[in-house]
C-alpha cells in the first residue's frame, strides 16, 4: 500500500465545514473561515480519492430531476447536485471548475458560473482540475452565490439536528 492509499484510508469520506476547516484551514484567514461557516447548516463536504479535495453537497441529498442520457432526454432520472468542489494545496484554497459527477451526483449550473466570474489569477492545474484561487477578495461572492443555489433546508431537519443537538448536551 502506498504511503497515498495509506493516508486516504485515515481521513473521513464526508466532513462537516466546521471539520474541513478544523483539518486544512490553518492557514484560512478569519473571514475566509467565517464565510466558509456560513455554509454549516446547509451543506457537507465528501471527498473521493484526492484527500485534500472536497465536493460541497446539501445535508438534505435533496434530487433534481435530469435527463439521464444526453443522448435520450426522455428518460429522466433524479441526481444530488453538487454546488462546488473545493481543493486545499499548500494552505491555500481553490475552487474547482468542475466537481464529481456520477449516478447519483451532477453538477450545479452556479459551479460553472461561479467559477468563470472568478479572477484568472491563481489558476492552478491539479489532477486533472483546473483550480481558482479563493480569497479575502472573491470569498463573499461566492458563498453567496452557493447560498442563492443551495436550498434551505427544512423544518424537519432543522427539528432533527435540534434533537440530537439537545440530547448531546444532556449526556
Amino acid at each position: 500500500m502506498s504511503p497515498y492509499q495509506k493516508i486516504n484510508r485515515t481521513k473521513k469520506r464526508s466532513v462537516s465545514i466546521k471539520m474541513f476547516i478544523e483539518e486544512l484551514g490553518e492557514d484560512f484567514s478569519e473571514h475566509v473561515k467565517k464565510r466558509l461557516m456560513d455554509l454549516e447548516t446547509r451543506c457537507f463536504l465528501t471527498r473521493k480519492d484526492i484527500p485534500y479535495r472536497f465536493d460541497l453537497k446539501h445535508v438534505e441529498h435533496i434530487k433534481f430531476d435530469c435527463a439521464s442520457d444526453e443522448n435520450d432526454t426522455s428518460v429522466i432520472k433524479s441526481k444530488e447536485y453538487a454546488y462546488g468542489q473545493f481543493a486545499v494545496i499548500d494552505g491555500s484554497l481553490y475552487f474547482s471548475k468542475d466537481c464529481i459527477e456520477n449516478n447519483e451526483i451532477m453538477q450545479s449550473p452556479i459551479v460553472s458560473n461561479i467559477y468563470n466570474l472568478l479572477d484568472s489569477e491563481g489558476i492552478v492545474f491539479d489532477e486533472g482540475r483546473n483550480l481558482k484561487l479563493l480569497n479575502e477578495n472573491n470569498i463573499d461572492h461566492v458563498i453567496d452565490m452557493i447560498l442563492a443555489a443551495c436550498p434551505e433546508v427544512s423544518q424537519s431537519y432543522l427539528d432533527i439536528v435540534k434533537g440530537m443537538t439537545y440530547r448531546s448536551n444532556n449526556k
